[in-house]
């Protein structure tokens, strides 16, 4: 049973990381996309909360949607949602998530949210510590309602 069980949560580990593709925002494109968010850009939003009944508020960036890369360098849009999750890589290699919708940058500092849940779990990264960003659609239910 227990070996069963074992093997059930590899293949479905195994679907969840083959079905989220990862696209890559090199830093310079990413300033220049994100130029114009700010916190005085910020929107309310609501999003459907997929573990209960009800919604949750928070406030995201007014981004339609952002230029990445694909592995092989191509160029592609991918629409911002509530289900965007972006990953920073600093140069001494640490990785930090957040939500891509909270994401802005001020004083070439990239601040964002780290949790739907948690609205207060936020960070802060200088741009000039961060060696990569990769964001990809987590499949997660976030919906915006409004």
């Amino acid at each position: 049973m227990k070996k069963l069980t074992l093997k059930f949560i590899g293949i479905g580990a195994l679907f969840l990381i083959i079905s989220c593709k990862t696209y890559t925002i090199p830093t310079e494109s990413f300033r220049e996309q994100m130029k114009n968010t700010n916190s005085s850009t910020m929107k309310d939003v609501k999003v459907n909360n997929p573990l209960t009944f009800g919604n949750i508020s928070y406030s995201a960036n007014n981004i339609n949607r952002i230029v990445v890369e694909d592995k092989d360098g191509n160029k592609t849009y991918l629409n911002n949602s509530g289900s965007i999750e972006m990953r920073v890589t600093h140069k001494n290699g640490k990785k930090f998530h957040m939500y891509f919708d909270t994401v802005i940058l001020e004083n070439d500092t990239l601040k964002g949210g780290r949790s739907r849940f948690v609205q207060s779990l936020k960070r802060q990264i200088p741009m000039d510590s961060i060696a990569k960003i990769e964001v990809q659609d987590g499949g997660k239910k976030f919906n915006y309602q409004n």
